[in-house]
């Protein structure tokens, strides 16, 4: 126990948090917040697992600051929370930077590299950063547990997503499809709808787009659109369908129109060629293609230079009535001949239009381009008329072989080749050429691209496996809505918006790092069988190999059988799984499906897998099932899990993770265990830069939070990522918003803790005394103690919401408004003055509870500084036996404490004082210059008795003589009113200048009953509106000699008159402040008495004499000697006049 509290000798976070930190390592200060928790109500938290392939950004800060200080918070009201690490270590990230620093593509896995040797790199690319990210995470004070985290490529995790999958596959909920799916081939795997719909995959490009003209056969539905054309120019009749892809009309095999859309064969010519055609479009679409000047123009004098197309309607049509119409293939090859289609597809029968009721005429031309293996719509309408598929492109992304001049190019630019050329422009001039095109253009519009690799997707006809999540959609939507979402909007927008319209869960991934679908099956595909867990497989494997098949080296007789066994279980991952053969029921091989889960599957099970299996040997309860999962945990009781691990109380990521790790824990949990997986999530925003830019290398506006931290401290960019702005809104980071924090918050409180230290040490206060009775305390300290309590009351309110940029905004408040420049300013004196008296005693008792309170209301988002000087203070008086503010309790409100009625009082002192102090700074008179008068309009008698309590506060504190007070109705302060537009705006829309006119004439009665009463009747053209005092502002016009000012309800007026008296008394207070200044810098201790001599100007000689026992008072002179001339001494500056003082210590 210590006798004096520390005096810092300067604000350095970075070298206060390496001391607690060093300190927390030492006393293992997270794990015993914890276990001094034991059989505490639990608060569950999940982590969601990052990637350590790469490092730790400024954004990690933030998601992990709100992550750590609710869990701090929860634990300081008296919940165990246990906070188990993770980390992800599966997926395209790692592929794709393996593959990068091999200089390797997909294709070239399996041939230049081993799958064995490539998976080996990718173990151990995953965990490359960990040293870094736990560094950040021990530096910023985020506190999880690093020793035993869960990761995610280890076998016991892996064991627990096959378990998982294979209770889906007994509920029939996995199953096989082929089907249209978006496929990344930059990446070389298919996507699911949750990953094509992470935030930035959708951009906006500029593709070639084309207007092709498909010639129709006359036979027929197609018959009567020849006829109508019999005699033209043109004979023939084409069909225009657009397309922003023109990659795809070699695998044209259809074309679909709406059966109740009207169409049109309009007469015109080919503005590329001239040559006359007939063509058929929407009826509403044909403003978009010809001008209404060009209808029944010349179509012998074309003038080409006007792009004025002539045009003539022939016949109107619903679609309907050209259903298996006919058409010739558009671009034929080799590759697409009706010989390959029909060895594809035996039996189909493609070129014919179809009716669908996906066609609409807001873009395009009415008429759909159906190629069925590169669009979902395209795909059901063309199986559905049997018209076969064809896939040109291979899953490289480029054409296949047979597909003439364009066979081997690249549909984009997937190989970041710097002479590519776009195969889109080609394939639309060739059928400009042709005579098949009718528009050519750059088209903006918004296009899917890959998550991880940037690059654009395709849609793609894939063998996948699924998740029926739709079979739950209903019951996912319901158990959404029980969810506590911060922002609420999220959770009912862009969560439960994704929710109502979710497709099927794709779940298998063709890559090689990640978890293998444990599915094997015969060849035929007769049989197949979901393994759950490793004792299963090795089961399996063992009457595999009694049915004598042989794989990896195990046999039937092989010696160390039961070894081998154990070596190829050592590892579930590619290539090894894929050795093991499996037999069926009757007696075939089973080979394990090739793929792989999405790696999202691996993070949305970590409720499960971050356990492992239990042990399930007693079958107290029971095959293992999702309803005994969490029993049996408890029962075992050796890995940390019990029935209160799940659902989580609470988990928090990016708002990129919304239709990501959110998702995927809402689906698994809502399939198995119909469940939620986390009853409150926060979903904090993007940090931007601070032009409100996002951060990239490319721009050079990265934030390293490394040397952020390391300048400015954990603590200080804590807060301001905390305090800036709502966790859910983006932020725009700032470094000179740290600084801020730095010297406004932290540097305010830590001198308040100062200026404790320095007097208490004086005095020897070490809270050794009885406490004094609130009620018997001064005003002042009542006032500030019950402002206090109402704080706790605040923060805890907003803490429990989940509002922690409230709760910060409040603390500083507190700090910098009412504890630092109202209580200890005012109390100062209360501090140095000699004697240690009840009133000194009171003060710091007052004082010291602040201090107390206010360290372990800021200690969840402040961890090191408010453990720093709760140490320093608790080592004295040792009210505490924790030996941190993290094992003790967060502060509760104590009603008795609380006096409303007080507060506000102090508070309409406060806002007179600033009125005051304002005015004074306008008319630039200082605040030691005395002044005669301020007066102030009351409007009601509790106004001005709360006034008069407080009236000798504010007389002192803006150094004026007298207060009085007037009536509301007072005709000597003018008042003007106007309309606040920005707060009336939305609400009044058009009736804004009715309003402004209305208040213009307001009386000075009805502006003293607004601001009265608060609100207002308005009577706007025979409607009623009521106005209130916020959505209005008032000012006052200044009057001769007097200057006015207004807040609220709140007026005051300042007699700026100095007269020669008040300015003597306002030179005897500049004096004083002077020798204090000279006192201060010569090192005189406070009790000092001192000696001083004054050379001044007849004038200022004779002020100052007028007040020399008030100068003397104030600055401990024993006495004050007025000389013509003095031989030492120090030049001061006295309102524009230079003295010369000598200050001498006494004795």
């Amino acid at each position: 126990m210590k006798s004096q509290y520390r005096e810092f000798t300067g604000l350095n976070l970075p070298s206060i948090e390496k001391e607690v930190l060093a300190r927390w390592t030492n006393q293992k200060t997270f794990e015993q917040s914890v276990s001094l928790r034991e059989g505490a109500p639990a608060f569950v938290f999940y982590e969601g697992p990052p990637s350590a392939n790469g490092m730790p950004g400024i954004h990690h800060v933030i998601s992990r600051t709100l992550k750590d200080l609710v869990c701090r918070y929860k634990t300081m009201q008296g919940f165990q929370v246990k906070r188990k690490g993770g980390w992800d270590t599966h997926g395209l990230p790692i592929e794709l930077g393996v593959e990068k620093e091999l200089g390797i593509t997909k294709e070239d896995i399996g041939v230049k590299i081993s799958v064995e040797e490539y998976n080996k790199k990718c173990r151990e690319a995953v965990l490359r950063y960990k040293d870094k990210w736990d560094e950040i995470t021990r530096k910023m004070g985020y506190w999880v547990d690093l020793d035993d985290p869960y990761i995610t490529f280890k076998n016991e995790y892996i064991e627990t997503l096959w378990w998982l999958l294979s209770e889906l596959h007994k509920k029939g909920l996995l199953y096989e499809s082929v089907s249209i799916q978006p496929y990344s081939p930059a990446a070389g795997t298919g996507l699911s709808s949750h990953e094509l719909n992470q935030p930035g995959t959708y951009k906006d490009v500029k593709d070639t787009s084309c207007v092709a003209l498909f010639k129709t056969i006359n036979q027929g539905p197609a018959s009567f659109l020849f006829d109508a054309v019999k005699g033209l120019p043109s004979e023939e009749v084409y069909l225009m369908a657009w397309t922003t892809t023109p990659w795809t009309l070699p695998s044209n095999l259809g074309l679909t129109v709406g059966g109740a859309i009207d169409y049109v064969l309009v007469q015109t010519v080919n503005p590329y060629t001239l040559v006359p055609v007939n063509v058929v479009l929407a009826e509403a679409l044909v403003g978009k293609y010809f001008k209404a000047e060009g209808e029944n123009a010349d179509f012998n004098s074309i003038d080409e230079k006007s792009k004025i197309l002539p045009w003539k309607k022939i016949i109107s049509f619903k679609g309907k009535q050209i259903e298996e119409a006919h058409y010739e293939q558009l671009l034929p090859y080799t590759a697409s001949s009706p010989q390959v289609i029909e060895e594809i597809t035996p039996g189909a029968k493609p070129f014919r239009v179809l009716v669908d009721s996906f066609v609409t005429t807001e873009d395009g031309t009415g008429i759909v381009h159906t190629a069925p293996a590169f669009g979902a719509d395209d795909y059901k309408v063309g199986k559905k008329y049997g018209i076969g598929i064809l896939t040109l492109v291979d899953r490289e992304g480029k054409f296949v072989e047979g597909v003439g001049e364009f066979s081997g190019r690249y549909v984009k630019n997937y190989k970041n080749q710097d002479d590519y050329v776009d195969v889109n422009v080609d394939i639309s001039v060739k059928l400009k050429k042709e005579n098949r095109a009718f528009r050519v253009e750059k088209y903006e519009h918004s296009y899917p691209h890959c998550w991880r690799t940037d690059k654009p997707i395709l849609y793609y006809p894939l063998d996948a496996w699924f998740i029926r999540t739709t079979a739950i959609r209903d019951r996912m939507v319901s158990l959404n809505k029980t969810i506590n979402w911060k922002p609420a909007s999220t959770g009912e927008g862009r969560f439960g918006n994704w929710l109502e319209n979710m497709v099927d869960w794709n779940l298998s991934r063709s890559r090689y790092w990640g978890t293998p679908l444990p599915i094997w099956r015969t060849e035929d595909g007769s049989e197949e069988r979901c393994i759950g867990t490793i004792a299963q497989l090795r089961q399996e494997i063992e009457k595999s190999i009694e049915a004598g098949f042989e794989f990896a080296q195990c046999k039937k007789g092989a010696a160390d059988l039961p070894a081998k066994i154990d070596r190829l279980l050592g590892d579930l991952h590619k290539p090894f799984v894929d050795e093991i053969i499996l037999v069926s029921n009757n007696g075939q091989p089973m080979k394990r499906v090739p793929d792989l889960i999405d790696v999202w599957f691996d993070s949305g099970a970590m409720p499960y897998a971050q356990w492992g299996l239990p042990d399930t040997s007693s079958n107290q309860y029971g095959p293992l099932s999702p309803d005994n999962f969490f029993k049996y945990h408890a029962l075992n009781g050796n890995t940390g899990a019990d029935t209160h691990s799940f659902p989580a109380s609470f988990i928090a990521e990016g708002v990129d993770q919304t239709r990501g790790w959110f998702y995927t824990l809402h689906a698994i949990a809502s399939l198995l265990f119909d469940s939620v997986a986390y009853q409150t999530v926060v979903s904090n925003g993007l940090v931007l830069d601070k032009n409100g830019n996002k951060m990239s290398k490319r721009l050079g506006n990265v934030v390293d939070p490394f040397a952020t931290i390391e300048n400015f401290g954990a603590d200080a960019t804590r807060w301001y990522l905390i305090t800036n702005a709502s966790p859910w809104d983006n932020l725009k980071f700032d470094l000179e918003g740290i600084k801020e924090v730095q010297r406004k918050f932290f540097g305010t409180l830590y001198n308040t803790y100062q200026f404790f230290a320095l007097y208490a040490n004086v005095d020897g206060f070490a809270f050794k005394e009885a406490t004094i009775p609130v009620n018997e305390r001064p005003e002042i300290d009542r006032w500030i103690l019950s402002s206090l309590h109402t704080l706790i009351t605040r923060v805890t309110t907003a803490m429990d919401e989940y509002e922690p940029t409230q709760a910060g905004r409040l603390i500083e408040d507190f700090v910098d408004e009412q504890l630092s420049n109202w209580y200890v300013r005012l109390c100062r004196r209360r501090f140095w003055k000699g004697d240690y008296s009840a009133d000194k005693i009171a003060a710091y008792q007052t004082l010291y509870e602040c201090l107390e309170t206010i360290t372990r209301l800021m200690a969840p988002i402040s961890p090191f500084f408010s453990d720093a000087i709760f140490l320093q203070l608790n080592e004295v008086t040792n009210r505490f036996s924790a030996n941190s503010i993290h094992h003790v309790a967060f502060p509760k409100s104590e009603g008795a404490y609380i006096d409303k009625d007080l507060e506000e009082r102090m508070e309409l002192a406060q806002d007179v004082s600033s009125l005051v102090l304002s005015l004074r700074k306008k008319v630039n008179i200082k605040v030691r210059q005395p002044l005669q008068k301020v007066l102030i309009p009351v409007l009601d008698h509790n106004m001005q008795a709360q006034l008069e309590k407080i009236e000798d506060l504010i007389l002192a504190e803006v150094n004026i003589k007298s207060v009085e007070y007037l009536r509301a109705d007072n005709t000597f302060i003018k008042k003007k009113i106007k309309p606040n537009f920005i707060a009336l705006g939305k609400k009044l829309g058009p009736k804004m200048k009715a309003v402004s006119t209305l208040l213009t004439e307001f009386s000075q009665d009805q502006i003293a009953l607004l601001e009265k009463e608060g609100q207002i009747n308005l009577s706007i053209d025979g409607e009623t509106l009521v106005l209130q005092l916020a959505e209005t502002e008032i000012s006052s016009e200044d009057i001769p000699g007097w200057t006015v000012a207004s807040k609220g309800r709140l007026t005051v007026a300042l007699d700026i008159t100095v007269t020669p008296a008040l300015e003597s008394e306002g030179h005897a207070r500049e004096f004083v402040n002077r020798i204090q200044k000279i006192r201060k810098d010569a090192d005189f201790e406070l009790t000092d008495r001192v000696l001083v001599k004054v050379v001044a100007s007849e004038s200022l000689t004779k002020s100052l004499a007028a007040f020399k026992p008030y100068i003397c008072a104030e600055i401990l002179a024993d006495t004050l000697e007025f000389n013509n001339a003095i031989s030492n001494g120090i030049e001061v500056e006295i309102n524009d006049e230079t003295i010369k003082v000598d200050v001498t210590k006494k004795g």
